[in-house]
């Protein structure tokens, strides 16, 4: 089946035509043929595997038809994201498919003014892309209306549903049109997710577009063991040996982010991170300069890049093995998006095994282990050190494992 064989309007084909797009992800297929008839969606699939489209395409042909039938004026979808750059990045794929349909989209999040904001909701609205604190905080004041709201989209449902904001999404729902319709998109879902999804929309529709491992084919992913206070010296070795690539390296905190960076750029290598405590202006320049490939390696935690679409990143490193096995599945799927093929290696510490077999059991196929010899990793230590190992208490360690190693297969011999 082709896009040109679905009721939307003619100009959101001619615009799918001319961003390339032919025939419809598995996702896409799914979804836009229900979406456009009016039901409720609980819809999940990989990361990379077109989500975006699949209801920024149906949501604009609806309104389009809306806007037609009346000149009352007022927004008529809203979509609801966990982070500012997922809302941005949103935002722009609605202004492509939406070119020349007279169909007006809008994006509003915190850490910037906000004056320029409500200029804009005032001079009128079709379609709101929102993160939830600066939505409430502009619903309050007043300028932003929902009672017109027909179409009610929650992109990275799992998160919005988990991350406390479950109760502002209550609240939300008594302000909206009971008569109304509710799409949920994520890549990742539990049991406890899902309830709290059902118990907000009657009779959704389940899509479900993924195998038992949610990891996408396209991404070869490993594993290799290395010690936490010789990370730094693996990530090192793993860049320089693909320096033309660009790496998005993970960890779970902010502080974690800025240290590593220290740690890299103690190694001479550029970086940039990426996480809640740079101002919007700041986290925007990042991956602007990542995008483009001014920085070839940008550190981030895991809300900071939730749902991000950069292309061709080549590699993910799981510098942090999650704490949440879900997020694994986030992390590695920045890159292998579309058709593209990527690379993810996590680096895993003896204390982080118990996170590594939670993943596996999540993933539900055990992630292959990039085997380092003692040689090669003694040689990484080594030769990358940044003056803040002592190298020769390790190679002292070194021989000291070896000497009992041998101690032992002659015992063994003898036996």
């Amino acid at each position: 089946m082709k896009f040109l064989d679905y009721n939307i309007s003619s100009t959101i084909k001619d615009n799918l035509e001319r961003m390339g797009f032919k025939r419809p992800t598995d996702i896409q297929f799914k979804c836009i043929p229900n979406v456009v008839k009016g039901e409720d969606l609980l819809a999940i699939a990989q990361t990379g595997t077109g989500k975006t489209a699949a209801f920024a395409i149906p949501v604009i042909s609806k309104i389009q038809d809306i806007k037609r039938q009346t000149k009352e004026p007022g927004i008529r979808g809203i979509v609801m994201v966990p982070t500012r750059e997922l809302a941005i990045q949103i935002t722009e794929v609605f202004h492509e498919i939406g070119k020349n349909t007279k169909v007006r989209t809008f994006c509003v999040y915190g850490g910037v003014e906000q004056d320029s904001q409500i200029a804009a909701l005032e001079n009128g609205i079709d379609i709101l892309v929102t993160t939830p604190g600066r939505m409430f905080d502009l619903t309050s004041q007043g300028y932003i209306k929902l009672n017109k709201i027909e179409i009610l989209v929650l992109d990275e449902a799992d998160l919005m549903l988990d991350l406390g904001f479950y109760k502002d999404i209550q609240d939300l729902i008594r302000f909206l049109p009971k008569r109304r319709q509710t799409l949920y998109f994520s890549a990742t879902i539990d049991e406890r997710i899902k309830k709290l999804a059902y118990s907000l929309v009657r009779n959704p529709i389940r899509i479900q577009i993924s195998p038992k491992d949610p990891v996408s084919k396209n991404v070869s992913h490993a594993v290799t063991f290395v010690e936490m206070d010789d990370k730094r010296f693996y990530l090192q070795r793993l860049i320089e040996e693909n320096e033309d690539f660009k790496f998005l390296v993970f960890v779970r905190t902010k502080v974690r982010a800025e240290r590593v960076k220290a740690a890299m750029a103690r190694l001479g290598i550029a970086s940039e991170t990426i996480h809640g405590d740079k101002e919007q202006i700041e986290r925007e320049g990042v991956l602007k300069n990542f995008k483009t490939g001014a920085v070839k390696v940008l550190i981030a935690t895991d809300v900071s890049a939730r749902g991000i679409d950069i292309p061709n990143v080549e590699y993910v490193v799981n510098y942090d093995i999650p704490e949440k096995p879900e997020n694994y599945v986030h992390r590695v799927g920045r890159t292998g998006r579309g058709k593209n093929k990527g690379k993810a290696i996590s680096f895993c510490a003896s204390d982080e095994r118990v996170l590594l077999r939670a993943i596996e059991d999540y993933t539900t196929v055990p992630i292959s282990i990039a085997e380092v010899d003692k040689a090669e990793y003694l040689d990484t230590v080594v030769f990358s050190d940044d003056g803040t190992h002592d190298w020769k208490a390790l190679i002292k360690k070194d021989l000291e494992i070896q000497a009992t190693l041998k101690t032992k297969n002659k015992k063994k011999k003898k036996k």
